[in-house]
This record gives structure tokens, C-alpha cells and sequence, in this order.
């Protein structure tokens, strides 16, 4: 499964999860998820679905079919729905944290889906894509040292402007890494009380 098409498969598995959908609805929700990460047009999606198909991890229903109106026309839409294969494998997808999570399709979609992720998991592939971007900025601004006398005025900004766009997203991942480690320390401690509380109860009865 090339590195692209993998990514958009999984993307596509989550937003079936929702609700089955016809192609058309498909894209529109897959640009407003990830339009700051890549935009999805008809020629890489319906391979996509092709693919899925092809691996039993979706199946086609008629447009009068699921419960998703057809829209109308002089082609009746296909709505695609997720199989029990298709539940499984995204699941399997969102356990993963490795370093494949920290890179930048593949961090997009996994954030989209954040709310679905446990948090252990989240924690992992934030504070992995932070390391990811402190070695490019490094690079980023060794490069930039190099070339300062090399470089017309126009490609110094650019590089600049590269710098900027790393330097924001390192601190945009702090910033989330707080949160989740605020987070996570709420729900630790909700359930230590939680169980102090019961243990009391029982020690009165």
C-alpha cells in the first residue's frame, strides 16, 4: 500500500464509521477534516474506494439504501459503508504510534481522530512529531546559517518564512502536550477519588 493512499484509506474507514456516505459527501468531509493538511480530490479518492472495496474493508449499498438519501440526477449515487474488516482495521490504525505517526499526512489524519485515540497513544505521537520537527528545524537553521551570504534577498525570506512555520507548529505541540498531560493528570486524579470515596464507604459499612 503506497505511503499516500494508505493514509487516505484510513481516513476514509473513520469517516465511515460516522455513517455510511456517497462519494460526493466523502470528499466534501474529508477536505473540511484535513484541508489544512491536504486537499482530497475525485481522482485520488475513488481508487481509494476501489481499493477498500478490493480488500473487503467497505461495501457498496444502492442510493435507497442505509438510510442516505440519493441525490438526484441522471446517475444514481453509490453510498459506501464500512464492513466489520473495515471497523477492525481502523482500529488496528489508531493504535499505532509509531515514528510513521510523526510524519506530516500521516500526523494530520491521526490528529483528526484524537477524540477516538486513547490517550497514552495520543501523548506518544504529539510528543514524537514535536521531536520530528525540533531535527528539521535544527537543520532549518543550520541551513540558513550556511547560506545567509550565498542567498539573494527572496530566498532568505523563504527560508524564513520555512522557520517560522516549524518554530509555530513546535510551539502549537507544547501546547497540546499541557494539555494532555493536564488532562490526563484530571482523570488520574477523578479516579483516585473516585476510589478513595468507595473505599471509605465500605470501611463505614
Amino acid at each position: 500500500m503506497a505511503k499516500r493512499s494508505g493514509v487516505l484509506e484510513y481516513a476514509v474507514l473513520g469517516l465511515l464509521q460516522d455513517a455510511p456516505m456517497h462519494g460526493y459527501e466523502l470528499r466534501k468531509r474529508l477536505n473540511t477534516m484535513l484541508g489544512s493538511f491536504r486537499a482530497i480530490s475525485y481522482g485520488s479518492l475513488y481508487p481509494c474506494l476501489r481499493s477498500l472495496l478490493e480488500q473487503g474493508l467497505i461495501a457498496e449499498d444502492g442510493p435507497g439504501d442505509a438510510g442516505v438519501p440519493a441525490f438526484t440526477g441522471r446517475r444514481a449515487k453509490v453510498v459506501y459503508r464500512l464492513t466489520a474488516d473495515g471497523k477492525e482495521r481502523f482500529q488496528q490504525w489508531l493504535e499505532q504510534s509509531g515514528p510513521e505517526t510523526w510524519e506530516d499526512d500521516r500526523f494530520g489524519v491521526h490528529l483528526a481522530f484524537f477524540g477516538r485515540t486513547d490517550s497514552d497513544v495520543r501523548m506518544r505521537i504529539l510528543q514524537g512529531r514535536r521531536s520530528r520537527l525540533e531535527e528539521r528545524l535544527a537543520t532549518l537553521r543550520e541551513s540558513a546559517a550556511r547560506g545567509r551570504e550565498r542567498l539573494d534577498t527572496y530566498t532568505l525570506q523563504l527560508q524564513q518564512h520555512g522557520l517560522d512555520q516549524v518554530e509555530s507548529e513546535v510551539r502549537w505541540l507544547g501546547e497540546l502536550i499541557d494539555q494532555e498531560a493536564a488532562h490526563e493528570a484530571h482523570s488520574t486524579n477523578t479516579q483516585h477519588n473516585s476510589s478513595g470515596a468507595g473505599t471509605d464507604a465500605r470501611e463505614r459499612d
